[in-house]
């Protein structure tokens, strides 16, 4: 057992310190004055945003409550999202200032708040933290694209911490708010309808969702459901690696993808009298994705003779991969509380809540993998003077005993002769999570003073296996199955150029025989579908016990709000290391105990004017394949090697700073700027090393200095930057211009970290600038908003001691229109991804890609319903 304080260093202290004293200076001074602005209440009580009205409306409430809240924090109402083109809520959070998404295949997944990798920003639902087991458990950011936006009321990014927040927040905690039916009485339905396509294959999109509530001043119901789906081409283009004669391979694909977002959701509320109610709430959400994978490889480094370059090449005899799937990828929460709430006149609330969180990430990818040999290998040169899209032209290998050579042009290339090495690749991945958490909050206001505190626990079960690819089936040994036979007549709808062309292989049909080949395999006891390495396992149970206590003082002319949590973290963590020997069970359980002060202080300069400073302390834990026991160990090589997890792995730690200046304009605007600073300590990075511990000694053998491949903690960081926001609707304008209006936020950022052995390695995922702008007009019946979003480069993957792969900046515009043919009907049109994005990764520099991805525009029409 140990009490962790890291980053608890002297200069860090007394800065943090010094805040709190500047606040509590600044505060004495200012309740000297007269203030014309009186006491706000409190953003964080679980406000709703309802607004059914325009977009003003929408941004005036977010505003609203942005001008209250006790910290540092930005809002987006519901309504504001339904006038994007955003299905899920990763896309409607990206409109808010210094938040950037990353995509998958075109599609909103991850956030990433001023820039910071996307496990530093936490995540709740109705104040009840979440946590994400995406990717086998190798991260714990939170899938948003499993959230449709329409089930939420409203979308809050704290960027700034008080003390009955969760502590595991390095840069922000986005709470994510769910309806209320009580906020509306009487009987409510609104829904929508729509229906569009892709630029990109002509495929189609569709999405409809309902929710109705009805409530008395006693009791309310509310029922809700969602539903997206779309249908979608990907070309796609990569190269392996590069070497000093150039691209390596060219890897060719496409992918069929069918994607959906569906949701449910469901409360009961009960309030017998003023100042009580209890409640009950259900969400299931669930993310589908089907895809087809088309995809050749070109092996250009393993051709039989000839030369190649960065920007050309002639070879003889390229072997060419073929990968061929119909894979499923899936997530679904189901999330579960019931809580009650209690107050008095007399200034006390008391809150409890009960949860149960169950999430389920799962991968299935049964691959086909061949490749030509002999004279069936092409031979081929290659013109790279675009990088991003190799021309390559074919031709014959004309085999003379021992000498290859170059023969006749090729029209196309057969792939019927993409046979030999057939495999068969079972491709897997699991991880669950079942979470009970209990909350508790009471506080209690005398005149100007109000004191708080609270409990959580939490208790999470997560089980699991990080990527199974050891599982595998020879298909020489099954010669009815002939990988070269699915190909089609239908040729690759594709917007690259590339010289050659391919058809599409019957994925659906090749799907349908390996499911009975596998059958069959199993059937016989030749075929364990659930053969998993036992390295590649995880089993970890965490609890977290937390307390905290907190004040707020308020005066004339703003308040103080400060306060300390105390967390009480235990981890189970038991697995298998696989040795030659045999397998070692291994068992690395951790269990410290943090303090985590937070000061949030607000001053109201004149009746429009606010400047804030708040200081805090926080923390990032470890994902579960990061911090796992299981490993592989080779003993045979000197030094010997291990692969897997490192259960050594320690928290990272932060101080940070947030200061801001609001100018709240009229009619529901603001102009701001603010600022940031967070110190890390402990900074994860990939890297192999000495072990350093007697973790894997087993049978008398001394493993302490072997090389670990695997994650391990860095010394020091720091991230900081500068943000611009503007939201005015301009209705000082003559009509009919006062219906215009612009919102716009504007990041500028920076930061990177240290390890034992180098210096200023950048963040995964920092963006030095992200940009989000929105013109809309809105008057006679007619709402319409064109969005421009844009983000530079950043690094996506970080490789040992900093090397890694970058991914370009890219830009997107959406158009979106509304109009309202009567009080209860809407016609609606949204156009997404205009500027066609490009999404590009490479490796040192643009001259050396090593992915171009494309998805297209897309398009839906509809109509929106509310009575």
């Amino acid at each position: 057992m140990s009490t962790h304080c890291q980053g608890s260093k002297s200069g860090r202290v007394t800065m943090f310190a010094g805040a709190a004293l500047l606040a509590l200076a600044t505060a004495s001074a200012v309740q000297a004055q007269e203030a014309a602005i009186p006491a706000a209440e409190d953003a964080g009580d679980g406000n709703e945003i309802i607004v059914t009205g325009s977009i003003s409306e929408s941004q005036a409430a977010s505003i609203e409550l942005k001008r209250k809240a006790d910290n540092l924090v930005d809002i987006i109402a519901a309504d504001a999202v339904g006038r994007f083109a955003d299905q899920n809520s990763a896309a409607a959070l990206s409109r808010l200032p210094a938040v950037a998404v990353q995509r998958d295949q075109g599609q909103e997944r991850y956030i990433q708040v001023r820039g910071a990798p996307n496990r530093w920003t936490s995540v709740s639902i109705d104040g009840i933290p979440m946590i994400g087991v995406d990717e086998g458990g190798t991260t714990r950011a939170y899938r948003f694209d499993a959230v449709p936006a329409v089930l939420l009321s409203a979308m809050a990014v704290n960027k700034s911490l008080t003390s009955d927040l969760q502590a595991e927040a390095i840069v922000a905690n986005i709470d994510l708010r769910t309806y209320s039916p009580m906020e509306q009485k009487g009987f409510h339905l609104q829904g929508d309808l729509g229906y569009g396509f892709l630029e990109l294959g002509g495929k189609d999109q569709r999405q409809g969702s309902i929710r109705a509530s009805w409530s008395n001043d006693h009791f309310g119901v509310v029922l809700g459901a969602s539903h997206y789906r779309r249908k979608q081409l990907t070309d796609n283009r990569e190269v392996g690696a590069y070497d000093a004669n150039g691209p390596t391979v060219f890897d060719v694909r496409q992918y069929e993808v069918e994607r959906e977002n569906n949701g449910l959701f469901a409360a009961i509320e009960y309030e017998p009298q003023d100042g009580q109610r209890i409640y009950a709430r259900s969400i299931y959400t669930e993310f589908k994705d089907d895809e087809q994978r088309n995809q050749y490889v070109f092996r250009l480094s393993n051709a039989l003779s000839g030369t190649r370059t960065q920007d050309s090449g002639d070879l003889v005899g390229v072997p060419v991969r073929g990968s061929f799937n119909y894979g499923e990828y899936r997530t679904r929460n189901y999330i579960n509380t019931i809580g009650g709430e209690y107050e008095t006149d007399d200034g006390l609330k008391a809150s409890v809540n009960l949860n149960y969180t169950r999430t389920e990430n799962t991968t299935y990818l049964p691959m086909v993998q061949a490749s030509t040999s002999g004279a069936n290998s092409p031979s081929l040169t290659y013109d790279n003077s675009d990088p991003r899209f190799p021309i390559v032209s074919l031709y014959q290998t004309v085999i003379d005993g021992k000498t290859a050579s170059r023969g006749a042009a090729l029209a196309s290339f057969d792939q019927s002769k993409v046979t030999s090495g057939a495999l068969l690749l079972p491709l897997t991945q699991d991880t669950y999570s079942d979470s009970y958490s209990f909350k508790a909050d009471v506080s209690k206001t005398f005149d100007r003073l109000t004191l708080s505190g609270g409990l959580l626990y939490a208790d999470r079960d997560i089980t699991g296996f990080t990527f199974n690819q050891s599982n595998y089936v020879v298909l020489a040994y099954h010669p009815s199955f002939n990988p070269g036979g699915y190909v089609t007549d239908k040729a690759w709808d594709t917007g690259f150029p590339l010289g050659v062309n391919f058809n599409y292989i019957d994925n659906r049909a090749m799907r349908s025989d390996i499911d009975a080949l596998l059958a069959r395999l199993e059937a016989d006891g030749s075929y364990n579908p659930d053969a998993v390495p036992d390295e590649n396992r995880y089993q970890l149970n965490e609890r977290t016990l937390a307390g905290y206590v907190q004040g707020k003082l308020e005066f004339d002319g703003g308040q103080v709000v400060a306060g300390v949590r105390v967390e009480r973290f235990m981890l189970d963590n038991v697995g298998t290391a696989v040795t030659e020997a045999g397998n070692v069970p291994l068992s690395a359980p951790q269990s410290y105990t943090d303090f985590f002060p937070s000061i949030n202080a607000r001053f109201d300069l004149t009746n429009d004017l606010v400047f804030r400073i708040a200081g805090q302390r926080g923390i990032a834990r470890p994902s579960f394949g990061e911090i796992r026991v299981g490993s592989s160990i080779n003993d045979t090589v000197e030094p010997g090697t291990i692969s897997g997890g490192n259960p050594d792995l320690q928290p990272e730690y932060t101080w940070g700073l947030d200061a801001s200046l609001e100018y709240y304009l009229p009619g529901g605007g603001i102009a701001s700027i603010s600022a940031f600073h967070r110190w890390v300590d402990n900074v994860l990075y990939q890297n192999q090393q000495a072990v350093g511990t007697d973790l894997y000694d087993s049978d008398g053998v001394d493993r302490s200095a072997y090389l670990l491949t695997s994650t391990f903690n860095g010394t020091s960081g720091k991230l900081y930057g500068v943000e611009f926001n503007y939201q005015q609707q301009f209705s000082f304008l003559p009509s009919p211009l006062d219906g215009l209006g612009f919102q716009g936020n504007l990041a500028l950022l920076d930061g990177d970290f240290d390890t034992p052995t180098q210096k200023n390695i950048p963040f995964q995922g920092l963006s030095d600038t992200v940009l989000n702008t929105s013109l809309y007009y809105e008057k006679y019946g007619l709402s319409a908003r064109v969005s421009y979003q844009w983000r530079s480069d950043w690094l996506d993957t970080l490789g040992g001691l900093g090397s890694g792969e970058y991914r370009n900046g890219y830009d997107n515009l959406d158009v979106s229109v509304r109009y309202a043919v009567n009080d209860n009907l809407t016609l609606f049109a949204d156009a997404t991804n205009l500027t066609d994005a490009i999404y590009m990764a490479y490796q040192g520099d643009e001259s050396m890609p090593t992915e171009v991805e494309q998805v297209g525009r897309r398009y839906m029409f509809g109509v929106r319903f509310g009575f």
